[in-house]
């Protein structure tokens, strides 16, 4: 139950002021009256939480059950009492649904509920749920946005697990490396010290093995100083448009194209079929790209579609999606099925990102193995060439 901090008037005339635990106006009138004091005034006090965006997951999740929900008849202000009690979710989504039925309770929309708790709910949501309220068919677009959220979650879901793999590879090639240099070869440094003159390779290695095994603490403070400020420096608008502007032209350009094209398009199907003015479709749906790069360009997209042009044509001129996308865009408009359209191409590139991303993973793996191989390699010159040449220079005294 939300707490209210509320002023009352006592028989003798004395206000009075005080907290109290209700579930709405009546159970309030009702607590004070049991004091023998007449409520004058009251308000709920809102609970400090930090908001933070839901998980596509939780979304799709909170979408899927509101749809069913409300398609069986249950109220919105029930269905979210159902969802806020439901054991399964995290205390931060029992908090915000709780929130959402309070202003439910007190007049406020859904949608606009929603809108007061930014950033924990998307813009794509409060709109899809705004049009739906005024259209009648909250439960279908509930249905339509969780099949959305949960699409999308896929996607995340398997790019990071094709990453896996390659993540595991490359801190086992730090770990077989930090071994190498602060443990193996400072075992050889009395075995070559007596040696005159030491290749190049192992003067290498006898100084990284130096600088790792006594200076250790100093590498791993530099590299969280580097995390850490790299993070910082990643923040600000322009390094990060330069970043975006380099995963869309970079050696992964191509796949990072196909994700942002499959993600657009199936946003803005959903935006369209709601019945959106196109011009807020895009200025919404920008906003779900996931990148500064291509999400800037969309100034001039919006003012070119204002101004009378095709959509079609608009998105040809922004880079970082696929030439698909505004071909398909074209014959949408042309045959009056854009919404339609949209989709068939979101699923397609959500295939071909798919497609993509295991063809990367074969590539990668190899890659880092030979990567490995190649430091093992180096390490195993550095430190059995001196021992040759001593060997050789033996042999030549004799």
């Amino acid at each position: 139950m939300p707490d209210y901090r509320y002023t009352a008037q006592t028989k003798n005339g004395k206000q009075v002021k005080g907290r109290i635990k209700a579930s709405d106006e009546r159970e309030i009138r009702k607590l004070v009256s049991a004091k023998d004091q007449t409520l004058l005034y009251y308000e709920e006090i809102a609970k400090q939480i930090a908001l933070k965006p839901l998980k596509k997951s939780q979304l799709s999740d909170f979408c899927r059950q509101m749809g069913e929900l409300i398609k069986s008849g249950i109220s919105i202000l029930r269905a979210l009492e159902i969802q806020g009690s439901d054991e399964s979710i995290t205390p931060y989504e029992k908090e915000l649904y709780m929130r959402l039925r309070d202003r439910v309770v007190q007049g406020i929309a859904l949608s606009t509920a929603m809108e007061e708790l930014y950033p924990a709910f998307p813009p794509l949501l409060v709109y899809m749920f705004r049009a739906a309220e005024s259209s009648g068919n909250l439960d279908t677009t509930a249905l339509r946005l969780a099949d959305q959220y949960q699409k999308e979650n896929k996607l995340e879901s398997e790019a990071k697990n094709a990453l896996t793999y390659p993540k595991i590879l490359a801190g086992l090639i730090v770990g077989v490396v930090g071994v190498i240099f602060g443990f193996i070869m400072p075992q050889f440094e009395e075995l070559f010290s007596e040696m005159p003159v030491l290749p190049a390779p192992t003067r290498f290695l006898l100084g990284v093995s130096d600088l790792v095994s006594h200076y250790w603490y100093l590498l791993l403070v530099f590299a969280v100083l580097i995390w850490i400020f790299g993070g910082i420096v990643s923040r600000i608008p322009s390094v990060r448009l330069v970043i975006d502007r380099f995963k869309v032209r970079g050696p992964l350009g191509k796949l990072q194209k196909v994700i942002y094209s499959a993600r657009f398009a199936r946003t803005m199907s959903s935006l369209y079929s709601a019945g959106i003015p196109i011009d807020q479709c895009l200025a919404i749906a920008r906003q779900t790209i996931g990148n500064t790069y291509i999400e800037k360009q969309f100034t001039d997209v919006i003012k070119a579609v204002q101004a009378g042009g095709l959509l079609s044509d608009a998105l040809d001129e922004v880079d970082g999606f696929v030439s698909k996308l505004s071909s398909v865009v074209r014959v949408g408009e042309e045959t009056g099925s854009l919404d339609s359209m949209l989709v068939s191409v979101a699923d397609n590139l959500d295939f071909a990102s798919e497609q993509a991303l295991t063809r990367m993973v074969k590539y990668i793996e190899p890659v880092m193995i030979v990567i490995m191989a190649l430091i093992v390699g180096f390490i195993m010159i550095g430190v059995i060439l001196p021992i040759y040449q001593s060997y050789s220079t033996i042999g030549a005294g004799q």
